[in-house]
């Protein structure tokens, strides 16, 4: 029986000879006259120990059979590692995915921590619409290591400059790091105002008992009105309405009614989170 604190690693006969040639002590255990496959243990200390040692024997390796074996055991490993020190260790039914989302430039900082569940970007985009207080009435896309991703439907018109990612069919987990790091990608609405959201993945979390998603766990400060003018627009109006002598005053107050830019409830922006967006597609 297996150490409980071990790791298993499936390596086949040829991958099991390289990482011998690299660490010979672990070659007693590396069963090297077994041609099939075998599932070999190993510490978490020892499984980056083949990471690392493959990885930097890689560019030297003396022919292409050993540089391709190398590369095996590398990705091995690392999804062995993953699997149970990363966001591998908690089953996918249990993930809980959580985010801090700030609007950027606004001043004092606008933001919002959440916590959900696996969906696709569609779907989360929603989840950050009902954060935030948004409502879903302009353009959005996400903007994730160089890729744009959006839907289709609506921004691929044929311009190169729109051209996105299906973000109705990928999902939070395909663009997270696997072993679960902190990573920030952008999330863009309204073309127009010309809204920035930083959103960080903070962590992964297993579920609570019980627990409903999604959550808002924390954020301060309400979210601009539509269609406000962005941030500059945004400076504009919550001087006109703190003044009642300025030359706009009663217009934006007539527009936007009793603003109040400091207020923020958690379980409130909760309770609308998961009221979600109404279904527009259904009425296009």
């Amino acid at each position: 029986m297996s150490d409980p604190a071990s790791i298993n690693v499936l390596l086949t006969q040829a991958q099991r000879k390289v990482v011998a040639d690299l660490l010979p002590k672990f070659s007693d255990r590396l069963k090297l006259d077994e041609k099939n496959p075998r599932t070999i243990s190993f510490t978490s200390k020892e499984i980056e120990s083949i990471r690392d040692k493959a990885a930097a024997a890689r560019p030297h390796a003396k022919n292409g059979m050993i540089r391709n074996s190398l590369r095996h055991v590398v990705d091995a490993v690392t999804k062995a590692l993953e699997e149970v020190e990363g966001i591998g260790s908690i089953p996918a039914s249990e993930r809980v995915y959580q985010f801090k989302i700030t609007l950027l430039e606004s001043q004092p900082p606008i933001w919002r921590r959440i916590q959900v569940k696996d969906s696709t970007l569609d779907k989360f985009h929603e989840r950050i619409q009902t954060a935030m207080g948004w409502t879903n009435s302009n353009l959005h896309r996400f903007e994730i290591e160089n890729e744009r991703y959006g839907d289709p439907e609506l921004l691929d018109d044929g311009f190169e400059d729109f051209e996105c990612v299906d973000s109705t069919v990928t999902k939070i987990s395909e663009i997270i790091p696997k072993d679960g790091n902190r990573f920030q990608f952008l999330y863009k609405y309204d073309f127009g105002d010309g809204w920035e959201h930083e959103v960080l993945f903070e962590g992964c979390l297993k579920a609570e008992k019980g627990g409903r998603y999604p959550v808002c766990v924390e954020g301060e400060r309400n979210c601009p009105p539509e269609d406000v003018g962005g941030v500059w627009g945004y400076a504009e109006f919550l001087e006109a309405i703190a003044n009642p002598k300025h030359e706009q005053h009663d217009d934006f107050v007539e527009w936007a009614g009793d603003f109040d830019s400091k207020e923020f409830d958690a379980g409130e922006t909760t309770k609308t989170m998961r009221r979600g967006l109404p279904e527009w597609r259904q009425y296009r």
